[in-house]
């Protein structure tokens, strides 16, 4: 079984909000990625989609977009990002998902062989700069749902396990300083993590390891509209 990862996908059948308007790595970046898709990614395989699925504003607005990806090989994990304002009621959201989609809210799920957390994250931590008091409310908040998630797949972690953890927002800085999310991370051993968010950097790399832990940046057009293989389970 592999797992692969790719975000911040922004699909918009039933909005029109072309991404081709933020420049030319836009330009067909769904056929390339779909394509990928279906030559790499087996039945048994996982996909993770860590945040910004989609521009739809209502519940009912998402399904066109779940449909343009139901049919790909695959399941698909999905968390929520910060343009995901139709995820609102986790139960809601589950009665309409398709049967091989899996989304996380404060908890997990576990493949065989393979448990996965995640949570949005915040803004902030990429960049530094200073919170307003809602910020940090939400700030805490997301640390204490990583907290939730994480303990979560401990729980259901079993010997010789993998443990990934999904975020949106970036669980450390640019310059890769400690931050609340990361020292959770290492609190729960985590095998890699998975973030997106970020977009139009020119020097940000997309894969780095920071106290043995392999992180994973995502977001589709700051790789090049490639999915991206994250471990293979044997």
């Amino acid at each position: 079984m592999k797992i692969f990862a790719i975000s911040d996908l922004h699909l918009s059948i039933n909005n029109s909000k072309p991404m081709n308007i933020f420049g030319p790595v836009w330009e067909g970046y769904l056929d390339k990625i779909f394509s990928q898709w279906r030559e790499m990614v087996g039945q048994d395989d996982i996909v993770l989609l860590a945040g910004d699925l989609s521009w739809a504003m209502r519940l009912e607005e998402v399904v066109a977009d779940l449909d343009l990806l139901k049919d790909l090989p695959g399941q698909k994990v999905i968390i929520r990002g910060n343009h995901d304002y139709w995820w609102q009621s986790i139960s809601a959201l589950r009665a309409i998902l398709p049967p091989n989609f899996h989304a996380i809210q404060v908890d997990s799920v576990r493949f065989d062989k393979v448990v996965i957390a995640g949570t949005r994250g915040w803004k902030g931590v990429e960049r530094g700069f200073v919170f307003t008091p809602e910020d940090q409310k939400i700030f805490n908040r997301e640390i204490l749902r990583l907290d939730m998630t994480l303990s979560s797949a401990s729980k259901k972690r079993q010997e010789g396990d993998k443990l990934i953890c999904m975020m949106h927002y970036p669980p450390v800085g640019l310059n890769k300083d400690d931050s609340p999310f990361s020292q959770l991370i290492e609190k729960y051993k985590v095998d890699a993590v998975v973030y997106g968010h970020l977009h139009g950097y020119k020097n940000v790399p997309t894969f780095f390891v920071k106290n043995d832990i392999p992180y994973y940046l995502t977001s589709c057009d700051m790789v090049d509209n490639n999915i991206i293989q994250i471990m293979e389970i044997k």
